[in-house]
């Protein structure tokens, strides 16, 4: 059951995905709405300029139909006619045109937005499989298209029905009237149920966006399984993150050996815990810390120490307290400087020892840390109890 819930596709599209379909070219469409806002800019445009538009269609109608004797002998005379009154129709309707062009390229941004997508005009042959086009034929998407065909039909046709059988004594009136104001009637009667049907699908349209809106949704939905595939790509495969961290690691550690030859000492435990530490004579600032580690790092440590001649002092309480401490790189804390000052007190004399003779100085017994520091001591595991607690 549980691999059932997995593969069905409850899970909202993730911002990735809805990313990725836009990159493709898909987005939600509303034609019936983008069909009405540019209907809606019609009627605008008309309303507007529909007497200037019905006076410039007098015009060209009057001239149109009247006859001259040079345009009948002369093919040139006619022709230029013809052009003119092309252009005055074009300049007529170029204010609508304009219009509607503005409407067609803004209404995308009421549902989906403007978009280009190159991917989109890439041709794609399996658009061409018939056994698919068939499916597509019968899907539920197709029923809701025939749905909102029969009821666009339906609408403007009861639309068409009521302006008419309102309007029916003035359309008949129409052949009695003078061709002017018989224009102009005319013209404000297509007007009004040009209106009257693009109120209609306005209904349509409303319905129509909200649908396309949900169904994009649902068609981009995800399965769990796909949700938890796209935040490994994303965030990384956790088994290839662990795999480098671990590189990391091993390149850190590598570079930590490098700098145990040039330490002046290394503090061990014995076995558990190895710290090696360096000091630049006449340098600004205290010791540092250029490798540490416990069990098998301590004791690499310790075995390329011993192969560089780097002292080893053995002082658990410090070197505890070192590797609790302090990280690669860092100086050695304030509260230790008297424990360290010793070691490396220790580790000056037995240089000297190694290059002039003498007797060989003595390895401190006992080095004291201040108790709160030292992570077996009980003052500082007293000291770490109430913060446990908090």
């Amino acid at each position: 059951m549980a691999e059932d819930s997995d593969l069905e596709r409850t899970e909202p599209a993730s911002p990735r995905r809805l990313e990725q379909a836009r990159e493709e070219g898909d987005v939600p469409r509303s034609r019936e709405l983008a069909t009405c806002a540019v209907l809606i800019a019609a009627c605008a445009g008309f309303w507007l300029l529909g007497d200037s538009l019905v006076k410039q269609m007098n015009h060209m109608l009057v001239s149109g139909l009247s006859f001259e004797r040079a345009r009948a002998f002369d093919e040139n005379v006619l022709f230029n006619h013809i052009g003119s009154s092309i252009i005055d129709g074009l300049i007529a309707f170029s204010p609508v045109a304009g219009i509607l062009m503005i409407a067609a390229l803004g209404s995308p941004v009421l549902v989906g937005g403007w978009l280009f997508s190159a991917k989109a005009l890439q041709p794609n042959f399996g658009r061409m499989n018939p056994i698919s086009g068939l499916g597509n034929m019968f899907s539920a998407n197709a029923g809701v298209e025939l749905v909102k065909a029969i009821a666009k039909t339906v609408l403007v046709g009861i639309i068409a029905w009521v302006v008419i059988s309102h309007q029916l004594t003035a359309v008949l009136g129409l052949g009695v009237e003078p061709v002017k104001s018989g224009s102009a009637h005319l013209g404000h009667l297509m007007l009004m149920s040009f209106v009257y049907i693009s109120c209609g699908l306005l209904v349509i349209a409303m319905i129509d966006a909200p649908y396309q809106v949900w169904h994009y949704a649902e068609k981009l939905k995800m399965t769990r399984e796909e949700l938890r595939q796209e935040a490994k790509e994303s965030d990384g495969n956790p088994e290839i993150k662990a795999k480098i961290r671990q590189q990391q690691r091993e390149m850190a550690r590598r570079r930590m050996m490098t700098e145990i030859p040039k330490a002046d000492v290394v503090v061990t435990n014995p076995t558990h815990f190895a710290v090696a530490l360096k000091y630049v004579d006449g340098g600004k600032g205290a010791p540092k810390v250029v490798a540490k580690g416990v069990d098998e790092v301590a004791a690499k440590i310790r075995a390329i120490a011993a192969e560089n001649n780097v002292p080893l002092l053995e002082a658990p309480p410090l070197a505890r307290a070192l590797y609790k401490h302090t990280e690669l790189g860092d100086e050695i804390p304030e509260a230790l400087y008297t424990a360290v000052a010793e070691v490396l007190a220790y580790v000056y004399q037995l240089r000297t020892y190694r290059k002039r003779g003498g007797n060989r100085p003595k390895m401190p017994n006992v080095i004291e840390v201040p108790p709160q520091l030292d992570p077996l001591n009980p003052a500082a595991q007293a000291a770490s109890e109430p913060r446990l607690m908090q």
